[in-house]
């Protein structure tokens, strides 16, 4: 009896998904698991929520955001967007390029996604209320400025207002 091994994208083809359709999944924050050759159970890699420029979605969908998200940082994410709406409740949070956005206890929190120790994502945490790297351990408090390291520099941070009866969310340089 002859097996073969398909690789990922083989698999998904041989399935019918195209590109498109993978992108949509990706982009709605499905949480993700890679494949492990172990065995072992693979670590949750979370989806990126959002993201784009000038609120540009593919064939005519809106990705949520308009305004620039690259040089200089003044971009607007509409939080009535699915690709936003969870943003809405506290805890959550969304990156958009390079920024994550927090729901931090009721405030809203922009800073640089990349730990500053060797650029690994960060995430929110709500039960500490501060933001976390998973590779080192570095902690960041909502201030952007290191509570533990090996980060030893802080977070650039951006400004946050809530706009149109809290359904808009803008961020600035």
């Amino acid at each position: 009896m002859e097996t073969s091994q398909l690789n990922r994208g083989q698999f998904l083809k041989q399935l019918g998904l195209s590109s498109a359709a993978l992108m949509s999944f990706y982009c709605l924050g499905t949480v993700l698991t890679s494949c492990s050759k172990d065995g072992s159970e693979p670590a949750p890699l979370k989806g990126t929520t959002g993201g784009g420029t000038n609120g540009g979605g593919t064939n005519g969908v809106s990705s949520g955001v308009t305004g620039s998200t690259s040089g200089t940082i003044d971009f607007t994410i509409d939080l009535t967007n699915a690709n936003f709406s969870k943003l809405k409740t506290q805890g959550e949070f969304a990156y958009v390029d390079g920024i994550i956005i927090a729901n931090a206890k009721g405030v809203f929190v922009a800073l640089s996604k990349d730990c500053t120790h060797q650029a690994t994502t960060i995430n929110y945490r709500n039960g500490t209320n501060d933001f976390f790297c998973p590779t080192h351990g570095s902690q960041f408090k909502l201030d952007g400025t290191v509570q533990a390291g090996p980060a030893a520099q802080s977070l650039t941070v951006f400004k946050t207002e809530l706009l149109n009866n809290n359904n808009s969310l803008k961020i600035k340089s």
